[in-house]
């Protein structure tokens, strides 16, 4: 079927192209309402770090004692690319490079597997391993300052911990909620040496045994009433004074926990503080998870917050920084960039054809390629971001020049003599082949950056494919539409 053939086809059926445009018109902007507004699109490194903390312990021991058996143990796992390792004071961080496109998540669960392996060759001293991935998604999209007229630094940080944290951790696409500032509750236990010595046991043995102790474990499963039942052995005391009679085995006899030391519901010693306008206040950053909306979750946590603070007459939440603002204003200002671009294609479509029935045409022309473009971006599951709505206000002139040349020239034949029906399939048969041509060399420009490999490549994933994207559907638009 040639082009002419196309639009005389598109001219006696009539109601197939319109009932398709209203179709695609219709898928469009339900995509368009459900789509993720966010600042730059979700990126993942393919890196795997492991965070391990042993407060106290210089350089030198954590090289040896921790970084160096991480190592060795994570070079087991399969598709590991490079690995690079830090120490200092108290920390080590090892990271972990993989392929791109390989499954990270499977890869933090490889990562954690081989950590675990070789826990029991790792110091004592050493705090619960950190292992997670790298991704532009964990950046905190907010800040935030709490202060409290009836509470104290200790209260107000539980607080923050214990309400604010679980209240905003509740709302859908939030990850994670960090305090900073503040102290941290903890249970204390103060040896004392004069008892200890009288019953011939150490401050390590006391260690040792509260470390074996005071933990929940997996006791694996049980059949109950013919179904099989997971089963938990609960060790952790509940709070202080249970874990003060604890009973513990020492230099072979049984004693409790008070017997030998003093135990206390307290507080850490506070190793960062924090100051708005001179008042010492507790400070929390939030970030949302991949995919979710930098804008919806933002909104969805203020609203969160001033239900906490109608709630507590004493408690006050300032916002020190978010990117959330920047975020929406380029988002308002790339919808006025697309809107105005068409709008002005339409004004050039009339001053330079002066055809009433041409402009119509034009006007029609551009969102019936633009918007199908957001249920193609939908299916792709890109989301509303700088590169997509960058993209986007790329093509907004672009989008109608197919149409552009195929009006002119059917006016051109029209101002010959021909009839519009006549003058359509001679028009379209004239120029079909190069205006094809013209559009998919966008494409061919445009398509290998949205397909470059590497991290780069996953930035500019959501602009090379969202420029190609509306190219073919001006296609259709101009065979059908104005003849």
């Amino acid at each position: 079927m040639n082009f002419s053939q196309i639009s005389a086809w598109s001219i006696r059926n009539p109601v197939v192209p319109i009932v398709l445009f209203m179709a695609l018109t219709l898928a469009g902007i339900m995509s368009f309402m459900s789509m993720e507004v966010q600042n730059d699109p979700d990126i993942e490194f393919p890196m795997v770090v492991v965070s391990i903390s042993q407060p106290g312990a210089a350089p030198s021991e954590i090289t040896t004692q921790i970084t160096q058996k991480v190592e060795s143990a994570i070079r087991s796992v399969q598709g590991v690319r490079n690995i690079d390792a830090s120490a200092s004071e108290g920390n080590t961080s090892v990271t972990a490079e993989f392929e791109i496109g390989d499954d990270i998540n499977a890869a933090v669960s490889e990562v954690k597997n081989a950590v675990d392996q070789i826990r029991s060759d790792l110091p004592d001293g050493i705090l619960e391993p950190q292992i997670f991935k790298v991704a532009t998604s964990s950046d905190p999209i907010a800040y935030f300052a709490v202060e409290a007229s009836d509470m104290t630094l200790e209260q107000l940080s539980w607080f923050v911990d214990d309400t604010v944290a679980r209240r905003l951790l509740a709302v859908e696409g939030m990850a994670s909620v960090s305090r900073n500032g503040g102290v941290n509750r903890e249970i204390r236990v103060v040896l004392d040496p004069a008892k200890m010595q009288a019953l011939g046991v150490t401050a390590t043995q006391v260690n040792g045994v509260l470390r074996q102790q005071n933990l929940n474990a997996a006791g694996g499963q049980s059949e109950i009433a013919g179904s099989r039942q997971s089963v938990r052995v609960l060790g952790n005391a509940d709070d202080a004074f249970a874990l003060s009679q604890r009973q513990i085995s020492l230099g072979g006899r049984t004693i409790k926990l008070a017997d030998i030391a003093e135990v206390t519901d307290g507080y850490s010693e506070q190793t960062a503080m924090a100051f708005e306008s001179g008042k010492q206040v507790v400070t929390f950053g939030m970030s949302r998870a991949k995919g979710a909306s930098d804008v919806t979750v933002f909104d969805e946590a203020m609203l969160k917050m001033a239900e906490i603070e109608k709630e507590n007459p004493g408690i006050k939440f300032t916002t020190l920084f978010n990117s959330v603002d920047y975020t929406k204003s380029q988002y308002k200002s790339s919808m006025a960039a697309m809107i105005e671009g068409a709008l002005l294609a339409i004004v050039v479509v009339f001053l330079f054809l002066r055809d009433w029935r041409a402009t119509v045409i034009s006007a029609i022309a551009i969102p019936l390629s633009a918007i199908p473009t957001f249920w193609f971006l939908d299916l792709l599951g890109f989301t509303l971001n700088t590169m997509s709505l960058l993209a986007l206000g790329l093509v907004a002139g672009v989008l109608v020049d197919d149409a552009i040349v195929e009006i002119e020239n059917i006016v051109r034949h029209m101002r010959m003599g021909k009839s519009a029906y006549q003058a359509s399939i001679d028009a379209a048969d004239e120029i079909g082949l190069a205006v094809v041509a013209t559009t998919f060399s966008i494409v061919a420009v445009f398509l290998p950056v949205g397909l470059m490999p590497g991290v780069a490549g996953q930035y500019f994933k959501n602009f090379g494919l969202t420029v190609s994207a509306p190219d073919p559907f001006t296609q259709p638009v101009r065979g059908c539409m104005p003849p």
